[in-house]
């Protein structure tokens, strides 16, 4: 008993050795929900922030994913198996420098997340300042701060269970000294540092901030704070250390200005918008970044720029090569996507009804239901059924429904004497695939679009393009084709 006793203390203080993550005179790129995914952190590091936060990331999603390693982006993945969802992904680059952001109200909960993450983090950080009536209704964020004793349990599991650093992030109380006494016992957990919001639960960015109280709450404890909440006030990096200076802070966090400039960070001053969305571009592209959210990032840096002939014409913009087109990265963006395609990639383009993946494969192995068809269209007279992989992209059509693929080919088929085209679509699990019938043959698309009208035209663009009316290279250029 006493040798197995010995070698548990022993692994426990070799795993004690390894490098931790100091939060010591270090300036933090903040978390922030939609925009803190991984292009942006990869650019707040390469611009000069020490430590990224993630966005904040539910504790109730990632419990249930499953962690693959991505052999084409060079990344690990953190996939929800219901959907095929990415609710974290991460990458070598920034493993020393990453804290993951966890909501949670349950420290059970909590442990098995950090167990489940902690080799590919160098942090994790709880919680416990954001006021959005979502976290409050949840039990957790600002609400776990009128609850200390189950904040202080959360704090505890995690930091006596976990091989990294664990952290959490508040707001202030309205008064003083009961956030001095918050944050003491918060401390008492053996957490590494903490981060104060300095507004309370219930101010805005409009609101001036409090580094009075990060001032007083600093001589209270001994482990790093980390001063936040200054970014209305911050507009070059000589701001930044002002302002942890005003509050007598170990470290700075950075929000709303770093989501506006990322290059805020930099010693040497701030980059014009056009190279920052640039680089970020660029890196969204390099780690398959979903468009959706590339997109919020550019609108983020762009704001009344979007009003602009430029702005409004990216507002319109659906797919990472549209985006590209405009900052001049469109040839990029067209090869690297065909490069990850081609090796192999399963993303929308090859999206099935009750595709999942299962848990019982190894990393990275996809376990598809193939969806049951009903055409009521009879095949048996048709002579050639004529498939392809295009998609009808939405973005690509002016509010003209004359220009429609379905409106072309109904005035070709006037035009030519010919009976109209008819469709059949089939819908499974919010999925939708159309059928197209016109002079004797059937036209299908093997993407599944998100509704029923996108379906039939996406059918009607594979009839386009074979009887001619549509070119194959305009149709790669618009990104509808992935060739």
């Amino acid at each position: 008993m006493f040798l197995v006793s010995l070698l548990k203390t022993i692994g426990k203080m070799v795993v004690d050795k390894s490098p931790k993550l100091n939060y010591c005179n270090k300036v933090i790129l903040a978390p922030m929900v939609r925009v803190g995914t991984l292009p942006t952190r990869l650019l707040a590091l390469e611009m000069g922030a020490d430590i990224v936060y993630s966005e904040e990331l539910i504790d109730l999603k990632l419990v249930k994913c499953k962690r693959i390693i991505n052999e084409l982006l060079s990344t690990v993945d953190y996939i929800d198996p219901s959907d095929g969802t990415i609710a974290f992904r991460t990458c070598d680059l920034e493993k020393p420098f990453v804290v993951l952001q966890m909501g949670t109200s349950d420290a059970t909960r909590a442990l098995t997340v950090g167990q489940l993450v902690q080799n590919d983090i160098s942090g994790l950080d709880i919680n416990m300042g954001c006021p959005k009536e979502f976290s409050i209704k949840g039990g957790m964020g600002a609400a776990l701060m009128a609850q200390p004793d189950k904040a202080v349990h959360i704090l505890k599991t995690l930091v006596d269970n976990l091989r990294i650093p664990v952290t959490c992030k508040i707001r202030i109380l309205p008064n003083l000294q009961d956030t001095v006494e918050l944050v003491k016992k918060l401390a008492s957990t053996g957490i590494s540092a903490l981060a104060i919001h300095a507004r309370t639960r219930d101010e805005r960015p409009q609101h001036n901030p409090h580094p009075d109280f990060i001032r007083e709450i600093v001589k209270h404890v001994s482990i790093p704070i980390i001063a936040n909440g200054g970014s209305r006030d911050i507009q070059k990096y000589a701001d930044i250390l002002k302002f942890r200076l005003d509050c007598n802070a170990s470290s700075v966090m950075v929000a709303r200005a770093a989501q506006l400039n990322v290059s805020i960070f930099r010693k040497e001053g701030l980059l014009p918008i056009d190279e920052v969305i640039f680089r970020y571009l660029k890196l969204s592209v390099d780690y398959d970044n979903p468009p959706h959210n590339t997109k919020y990032g550019i609108q983020s840096i762009l704001r009344d720029l979007q009003m602009t002939p430029r702005g409004k014409k990216f507002l319109q913009c659906q797919t990472m090569q549209q985006m590209c087109e405009i900052w001049d990265l469109g040839d990029y963006c067209r090869n690297k996507e065909l490069e990850i395609f081609r090796r192999g990639k399963v993303g929308r383009r090859k999206v099935m009804p009750d595709q999942i993946i299962d848990r019982d494969l190894d990393d990275g192995e996809i376990a598809t239901k193939k969806p049951k068809t009903e055409n009521k269209i009879e095949i048996s007279v048709i002579d050639d059924i004529i498939e392809e992989n295009i998609s009808f992209l939405r973005c690509n059509y002016s509010s003209d429904v004359r220009l429609f693929p379905k409106s072309v080919l109904y005035t070709y088929a006037n035009i030519q004497n010919k009976l109209p085209a008819c469709y059949e679509t089939e819908g499974q699990n919010k999925l939708f695939r159309s059928m197209c019938k016109f002079d004797g043959k059937l036209y299908r698309s093997t993407f599944w679009q998100k509704n029923k009208r996108q379906a039939e035209q996406a059918a009607a663009l594979v009839c386009l393009k074979h009887i001619g009316l549509v070119a194959e290279e305009e149709l790669i250029k618009n990104g509808s084709i992935l060739r």
